[in-house]
């Protein structure tokens, strides 16, 4: 018998705890399609990746006719000579690698753009959504746009509007 109330009152305790945690969701999209600031950082990361993207493919046209020449070439060339250009080939593909490497890679450029971009907007809605969070006694806020299995949301639980709100992007 006493295990039977003590099985009841955990199971109620239990039930009890689980019902006063609140939970909420946001939508990550949502939010940054509202933000003018997200927009225009996108606008110059889209900008300067297609100039670095624009160099390295002369780069590579450059490349790719050096080694169509060499092949073309090569019957009329001493071993000497076929060496010689193989190696100026190779030394222009290494320092395309590189150039690629530095605009793109994990340090590059474009990294450091969007980081210094994009970055700062990620960090206001993550203060901002950390005050509600506290200030709503919020156990657990989850993120819609990233798929984070959730199945069923009901719009009512939905945080968006009240981030956007607090960064002043909605009246």
């Amino acid at each position: 018998m006493k295990k039977i109330i003590l099985s009841l009152l955990l199971f109620v305790a239990t039930t009890l705890g689980l019902s006063a945690q609140k939970v909420a969701y946001v939508d990550s999209h949502y939010i940054l399609d509202n933000i003018p600031a997200f927009h225009s950082a996108k606008e110059q990361l889209n900008k300067a990746s297609k100039g670095y993207q624009e160099e390295l493919d002369k780069i590579h046209k450059e490349i790719e006719k050096m080694r169509a020449d060499l092949k073309t070439e090569s019957i009329l060339l001493t071993p000497d000579m076929i060496k010689r250009r193989k190696d100026v080939i190779i030394t222009k593909q290494k320092s395309y690698e590189s150039l690629q490497k530095k605009y793109f890679g994990k340090e590059g450029s474009i990294f450091k753009k969007r980081k210094s971009l994009i970055k700062p907007i990620q960090d206001d809605i993550f203060n901002a959504l950390q005050r509600i969070a506290e200030e709503g006694s919020y156990a657990i806020i989850m993120d819609k746009a990233l798929q984070g299995n959730i199945i069923f949301s009901d719009p009512k639980y939905d945080l968006s509007d009240v981030i956007l709100e607090r960064l002043g992007y909605k009246n």
